[in-house]
């Protein structure tokens, strides 16, 4: 008899098309109707062309919502330079990808270390094979289905001129 495994699945909506002018209220909305966690995608502009937000808002962000859990999507290089950033800034997950990292196994154990559960995240043309080494070390794992630092092209995003 094969062994049964159970998998939750959980609604976490990416805070990054959020109007930044009032992020908090934008999160407290987003729990309100239902969002399980709060996913923040943070980008380098190295590891994906896209620079976002890094540890000082998460900082102000999680005084302003003390009760969700943020999930950090590191599109990053280099994702082992951030991690005591990231935690000290609140965050409670730190996702990272396996194509930004040559020590999997190391930067999980440093994030655990650090008091974060761990997220392992693949690109879409990444074999899903590489990354099931991991998946008994993590406690999630993110199968992405479009190029990380893409939005914009998926959401039709718009320049400031509308």
């Amino acid at each position: 008899m094969a062994a049964t495994s159970c998998c939750t699945c959980k609604i976490g909506p990416s805070i990054l098309n959020a109007d930044l002018s009032c992020l908090a209220d934008e999160c407290h909305k987003l729990l309100e109707c239902g969002a399980d966690y709060l996913h923040l995608d943070v980008m380098d502009g190295h590891f994906v062309p896209n620079l976002t937000f890094g540890a000082p808002l998460v900082k102000c962000l999680r005084k302003k919502v003390p009760n969700a859990f943020f999930d950090m999507h590191m599109m990053v290089a280099n994702p082992e330079q951030w991690v005591d950033d990231m935690a000290d800034a609140g965050a409670d997950q730190y996702t990272f990808h396996l194509e930004a990292t040559d020590k999997p196994v190391d930067l999980i154990n440093q994030i655990k270390k650090a008091g974060m559960k761990v997220g392992i995240g693949i690109k879409p043309n990444t074999p899903v094979e590489s990354v099931l080494p991991f998946v008994d070390l993590v406690d999630m794992v993110l199968i992405m289905t479009v190029e990380p630092g893409l939005v914009d092209k998926i959401h039709g995003g718009h320049d400031a001129k509308g």
